[in-house]
């Protein structure tokens, strides 16, 4: 059977006629070495291979095994991988992101080492052999053929994952509907030099095919399975979340009236979470619902928000690598997935991320942060500067080379306790140089143009009322210093006293 594409009668689960190698679990993980490199699809925690995961961790878990693996994913992935593999202790060493509890412990007390890597780069380094180079390819598809598999529920990395790989196992997941191949737009870029320009005149374009080819000669083995990804559980937006949204739409508003390129063609990207999620609802209700030209998002994930959009018929298109849903949207999007068809479309992580796109389509990114500083400079991974929450994952890719960059977040954590504005960050993963504006529940701290202290100024009026004194009180203190950038280390290290 010749490679599907878009176009083409959904193909058969599996293609029995090319002789595939269809084995069970517990003999597919037999096959991977205990010190195996093994890369994994998966991105937003969907679309991660589920059984064969859980058959290494059973092995360990009965002593049949001493495995040290390797894994490096394209995104976050699910409790097969990141909870019961881990507890297992069949995990060693981890790239590029995580996002389980048993996961971040065992980072953080490092008996897993981590190394945290932007999204859009992940594809050369794997495929370069700059960062790990995979003996196995351990992906998750509706449907395999000899020489071709079509993604689940996300994209991610699998493309270069699978050609990069000495061999391949697929699992067939028949709780995934086969129609998510109309979906999918899949391209392999040349790598550098002789990479040539991402052919998308806007993010609804398709330019690949459903299917992922490789070498037939790398099947290994086609495990099937019948579970369904774990799915999103959104929080109900607090009354917090809400005055963020309000604060944000008041900003796009105005940037749509008064910037050309925005003005233009309106396109967003938001991080994925319950705050992302809220922030894509809230523009049902605004000016840019209305808009002329479309509003267009070009990201990461597509959350229920975005179905809610397109349903609605606010959106135009929707372009992701990952469907990180909840078991409702799940639900509206499996029952009829030809109503969406048309207008989302899932990439491979290096294109959804491509700084080249990101520019190109003048997008605003709207990403969140653990603490932002009075400079501008943000903390989206480590709580107390040490303790890894997850990773950068693709804020990094879209929040210096988007036309304008939000972060957007409570003023504070810890039911109240904590300020998210501080004077110094714990741990620097965007700087000040590519953050345009900040939004809180108090208000929106336009950063543009503006010399040092005047962010200070701007951004303490963005914190908690009770925190503002304190605030105010440390860029006194810097001030006093001297410099282009005051500061006053001893106290921030010890703010609020």
């Amino acid at each position: 059977m010749s490679t599907p594409t878009l176009t083409d009668d959904l193909p058969p689960r599996i293609d029995h006629e090319a002789s595939l190698p269809v084995v069970d679990a517990d003999a597919a993980a037999a096959t991977i070495d205990d010190d195996a490199t093994v890369a994994v699809s998966g991105f937003g925690s969907v679309g991660d291979p589920k059984a064969v995961p859980l058959a290494l961790a059973r092995a360990a878990d009965a002593g049949d095994r001493d495995p040290g693996l390797t894994i490096v994913s394209g995104g976050s992935v699910g409790d097969p991988l990141d909870t019961t593999l881990v507890e297992a202790g069949g995990v060693d060493r981890r790239y590029p992101f995580v996002a389980t509890d048993a996961a971040r412990t065992a980072v953080n007390d490092r008996s897993i080492a981590f190394a945290d890597r932007s999204i859009a780069g992940m594809s050369d380094d794997i495929r370069l052999g700059r960062v790990a180079d995979p003996d196995v390819a351990l992906v998750e598809a509706v449907a395999v053929g000899s020489d071709w598999l079509i993604p689940s529920t996300s994209v991610g990395q699998t493309p270069a994952y699978v050609r990069a790989a000495d061999e391949v196992i697929v699992e067939v997941n028949d709780a995934q509907p086969r129609a998510l191949a109309q979906f999918h737009d899949v391209v392999v870029r040349d790598v550098p030099p002789n990479r040539t320009p991402i052919d998308l005149a806007s993010p609804g374009d398709r330019i690949g095919d459903a299917a992922v080819s490789f070498d037939p000669s790398k099947l290994r083995a086609v495990v099937r399975t019948d579970d369904r990804d774990d799915p999103y559980v959104f929080r109900e937006p607090t009354d917090a979340d809400q005055a963020i949204a309000d604060n944000l739409i008041s900003l796009l508003e105005t940037e749509y009236e008064t910037d050309p390129v925005f003005g233009a063609a309106p396109t967003l990207q938001f991080g994925v979470g319950s705050l992302g999620n809220a922030l894509m609802s809230a523009l049902s209700d605004s000016t840019l619902a209305d808009s002329d030209t479309g509003l267009r998002y070009f990201g990461e994930v597509i959350q229920d928000g975005l179905l809610d959009l397109l349903e609605d018929g606010v959106l135009e298109a929707a372009s992701a690598t990952s469907l990180a849903l909840s078991a409702e949207g799940q639900d509206r999007l499996f029952e009829s997935p030809s109503a969406f068809a048309e207008d989302i479309v899932l990439r491979p992580s290096d294109i959804s991320n491509a700084p080249s796109l990101i520019d190109r389509f003048g997008v605003v990114a709207v990403n969140s942060a653990i603490e932002v500083d009075l400079y501008g400079h943000v903390n989206a991974t480590h709580i107390g500067g040490s303790r890894l929450v997850s990773g950068v994952g693709g804020s990094v890719d879209f929040n210096p080379n988007a036309h304008l960059t939000v972060i957007a977040t409570p003023a504070t954590a810890a039911g109240g306790e904590i300020s998210t504005i501080v004077p110094e960050v714990t741990h620097v993963d965007v700087t000040e140089h590519a953050v345009d504006a900040v939004v809180t529940e108090h208000g929106v701290a336009d950063l543009r143009g503006t010399s040092p202290l005047e962010r200070a100024a701007a951004l303490v009026e963005c914190a908690t009322p009770e925190f503002r004194p304190a605030l105010q009180e440390y860029v006194e203190q810097a001030r006093e210093r001297g410099g282009h950038v005051p500061r006053a280390p001893e106290r921030a290290v010890n703010w609020p006293e």
